[in-house]
């Protein structure tokens, strides 16, 4: 169902029947990842706070790989800068497809989550500031970012009656969330430059575009190319990380004229990949990073009161929800956009303070920002969590207080899903 192009935009609305199946999959799918996520985070702390810490220690300092093509890294750092390029690979893939072929292709439609996003990193990051003023401020960035598969979990624990509204509002808000902070990693957190390296990438992502464009799925030609590119953005000093993005941008999200029917090769690759991202790589990135000493109650004490954790959690906490509240209600002031029947601003607020639930991508940022195993990147990691789980108690206690509203929405959802005549958007 899609509304009359002349009608005001939506804050939270519904979007086609066809983008509310597609977005149902992909948060099943992040939803387990979510759950995996929290069981290697869990593992991880008490594993570095147990008598046996030292094999925790031990074990992400381990270093595999080929010295000859300087890729002999410590396992934290293959998490780092091998499988969370995985997880960035995916979010590109759904970042083009949103703007290309989902209902982000109206602009109308984009303002919102958009300018929503962009509050939700601007304000997080200033109240950091403000609080390490003449200190630690090359950790700002680490508050700003959602980790979606996390909130995901947290939903699922809220209940499964959520309207499909606050569901895209919520995946296309972390979307360009991931996209912003792909942005800042490799823009503020390229320690050096290499030129050489860099330009050698170009040379392979530029011929694994040429066989994506022409639809070529072989893995035997495409994974050597995408490997190639990631180990030559590592060696140029960007965070290879980048290299994820820059593939999955390659990517065409349509299918050609004329193709039989199937899903486009962007769909094909979320797919395929997205489980590995879920189920793999984002857990395993838990495990390796989350896993910090606390020192008992005086340390953790210490700890959450240290200037960068109260920035982080202040952002987390404060700043997100502040940031997306203010930036979606001024786009629907000055565009007269309105909310989808039977929502109001406090549906917004939930999904605002769940949004301050960072992981993945903060625990990432703390690292580049303080060095990984350094005191402060200790802190960075008890105060992400302590945010998290903060903004996750306050988010569930917002969100459940309209859980007959949600129900009531969700029910008459399914009364309209006969409503499938939408055609299909991904072929051209």
């Amino acid at each position: 169902m899609t509304s009359n192009p002349q009608s005001p935009p939506r804050v939270l609305g519904r979007g086609s029947w066809a983008e509310a199946r597609r977005i149902a999959d992909v948060l099943r799918k992040e939803t387990i990842g979510g759950a995996l996520l929290l069981i290697g985070a869990v593992v991880a702390l008490i594993w570095a706070n147990s008598p046996w810490a030292h094999r925790y220690q031990a074990m992400t300092a381990l270093t595999v790989g080929p010295h000859a093509l300087h890729l002999d890294l410590s396992l934290a750092m293959w998490a780092a800068d091998g499988l969370l390029a995985i997880f960035f690979f995916v979010a590109g893939l759904e970042l083009k497809r949103e703007f290309v072929a989902g209902d982000l292709r109206d602009p109308r439609r984009a303002a919102v989550p958009v300018a929503a996003a962009v509050g939700g990193v601007l304000v997080p990051a200033l109240l950091y500031v403000v609080v390490n003023w003449g200190g630690a401020v090359k950790g700002w960035a680490v508050p700003t970012a959602t980790d979606i598969a996390f909130a995901l979990a947290v939903l699922a624990v809220i209940g499964r009656h959520l309207p499909t509204a606050l569901r895209t509002f919520l995946l296309t808000l972390a979307v360009v969330d991931d996209l912003l902070a792909i942005v800042i990693i490799a823009v503020f957190y390229t320690a050096h430059l290499s030129l050489l390296p860099l330009l050698a990438a170009a040379v392979p992502l530029g011929l694994f575009a040429l066989l994506v464009q022409r639809r070529v799925r072989s893995w035997w030609l495409l994974l050597p190319l995408a490997f190639a590119t990631w180990a030559l953005v590592h060696a140029s000093g960007v965070h290879a990380t980048v290299a994820g993005v820059l593939l999955a941008f390659a990517v065409p999200v349509l299918r050609s004229r004329g193709a039989g029917p199937g899903p486009g090769l962007a769909e094909h690759f979320e797919h395929r990949f997205r489980p590995i991202s879920a189920g793999v790589a984002v857990p395993v990135f838990a495990l390796m990073s989350a896993g910090v000493a606390v020192g008992g109650l005086d340390g953790l004490a210490q700890a959450v009161t240290d200037p960068i954790a109260v920035g982080i959690m202040l952002g987390l906490v404060v700043g997100k929800p502040i940031g997306i509240l203010l930036a979606a209600w001024l786009v629907a002031r000055f565009t007269r956009a309105r909310l989808d029947a039977g929502l109001a601003w406090i549906d917004v607020a939930g999904l605002a303070v769940l949004a301050g639930i960072g992981f993945t991508v903060s625990l990432l940022i703390g690292e580049l920002a303080f060095g990984i195993g350094s005191d402060s990147d200790g802190r960075v990691k008890i105060a992400v969590l302590a945010g998290s789980l903060i903004a996750a108690a306050l988010a569930m206690v917002i969100l459940r207080v309209r859980n007959r509203v949600y129900r009531q929405i969700y029910e008459a959802e399914q009364v309209d899903r006969d409503r499938d005549d939408v055609p299909d958007v991904y072929q051209q």
